[in-house]
């Protein structure tokens, strides 16, 4: 299903968080192809994630965050790196953390393109362009970070506060 490390929080470095590493009581990751269904995909993977750390309450939420993160890097990551990928070269994965903290919980997104994530103006009658805007309603904070070094891209990240 996944695996239990912290590369996503490592790579995005801790002080740009808003927990303190010592606090962090597991963490959970999964690669996800650059298709569509790995949406779906990631959302069985926070249910069965947060159910394995008795936090079955927060999926709601967390799976509408995780939803859109997966969205908008398939949509603007992926889609917005294509070009730059030969015929013959894999296209690049996302990764999905979860991390469960003493007080929270953050889901992290990573995906290949530097380019940073904006919430849209979006119009009511339009069928996309809300997604950052749920991220933010949802979930307690959010933020970004480029990824230097070997590690192209970007991670975007959410957080939750938790009852235990």
């Amino acid at each position: 299903m996944g695996t239990e490390a912290t590369p996503l929080l490592d790579a995005l470095g801790h002080p740009l968080l808003p927990i303190d590493p010592r606090s962090v009581s597991g963490a959970a990751a999964i690669e996800l192809a650059p298709r569509p269904e790995s949406v779906g995909r990631a959302r069985d993977f926070a249910r069965g994630t947060l159910h394995s750390w008795r936090l079955d309450e927060q999926f709601d939420s967390v799976a509408l965050v995780v939803s859109e993160l997966v969205t908008n890097a398939l949509r603007h990551g992926v889609d917005h790196c294509a070009p730059e990928w030969g015929p013959l070269q894999a296209r690049p994965r996302l990764e999905l953390e979860l991390i469960r903290c003493t007080a929270r919980l953050v889901c992290a997104v990573r995906d290949p393109s530097e380019r940073a994530p904006r919430p849209a103006h979006a119009d009511s009658a339009a069928e996309s362009g809300r997604g950052l805007h749920l991220v933010e309603c949802f979930s307690d904070d959010w933020g970004w970070r480029r990824l230097h070094g070997k590690g192209r891209g970007k991670i975007v990240w959410a957080t939750f506060l938790t009852k235990s």
